[in-house]
Formats: C-alpha cells, sequence, structure tokens
C-alpha cells in the first residue's frame, strides 16, 4: 500500500492507495474505503518479475596438461622501464642521480600527497636512464617520474 498527502482548494486529504488486482485497486481517501474500477490496467500491474539465477563464473582456461592458462602483465614498450607515481602529489626530493644502479626496492624519490610524505620505490634493478621530474613539480597519478634501464 502507497500513502499519498495533497492539499486541493486548501483542503488535504491523505490518501491509501492498495495493489491493483485484475483493474481493481482499493483506495482509502481521509480513512474512507472506495473499490476503483480502472479503464485499463498500469503497464506494471499484476506483473512479478522472475527471479533470475546469476551465471556462475566461467571456469578458468586451461592448457592441454590441465594447468591454469594466467596472463601476465607484458614488459614496458621500449628501452626502460618508467617508474610512475602511484597517486597524485609533489614531488619533495629525488634520491638518485642520472647514471646511477638502483636495485628494485630501492626508494627513489619522496611524494608528498594529502600532507604525507611517501617514499617511492623503482620496481626493476638497472641503471637510472633519465629522470623526468624535478622537486616541487606537482604530478598525477600514472605520471613517469624516471625511467630505469
Amino acid at each position: 500500500m502507497k500513502e499519498y498527502k495533497y492539499k486541493i482548494n486548501g483542503t488535504r486529504f491523505n490518501v491509501t492507495v492498495g495493489d491493483i488486482v485484475d483493474n481493481k485497486v482499493h483506495v482509502e481517501v481521509n480513512g474512507t474505503p472506495y473499490d476503483v474500477e480502472l479503464d485499463k490496467a498500469p503497464a506494471n500491474a499484476n506483473k512479478v518479475s522472475p527471479l533470475v539465477k546469476p551465471k556462475a563464473p566461467a571456469a578458468a582456461p586451461r592448457t592441454e596438461s590441465g594447468q591454469k592458462v594466467i596472463s601476465k602483465p607484458a614488459p614496458a614498450a621500449g628501452p626502460g622501464t618508467p617508474v610512475k607515481s602511484p597517486l597524485p602529489g609533489t614531488i619533495m626530493s629525488i634520491s638518485v642521480t642520472v647514471g646511477q644502479n638502483v636495485k628494485a626496492g630501492d626508494t627513489v624519490c619522496v611524494l608528498e600527497a594529502m600532507k604525507m610524505e611517501n617514499d617511492i620505490h623503482c620496481s626493476t634493478s638497472g641503471t637510472v636512464k633519465q629522470i623526468l621530474v624535478k622537486p616541487g613539480d606537482a604530478i598525477l597519478e600514472g605520471s613517469d617520474i624516471m625511467i630505469i634501464e
């Protein structure tokens, strides 16, 4: 049942409308009951949406030997691997120089984001080929900070 409140020409009406069954509906206006017959049933009357059972996820593809096929990200195209910013912020300091050897996990710079200083680490070992930012630069999430070869 749905309840509505109307004001017509300064008079308040409290209307309760019941379910529509076979073009008929029970309505109460300020406590007085009425059985109302509709000329035409609304499009959504007496329609029950069936329960739809969600489909089970498809099984993971397998090789001929039965092992799961796991896709791995392709290595970065072109020479060198970029160190990307994991979040937007401002470069506070850079702790490496061009030509310096670094190991995976080394801190290469400090990024200030939301009033917190975040150490940014390189994901691969190699030599710093190019530094693309300087302290004070504001960068976006996913921006290249430097290239490791």
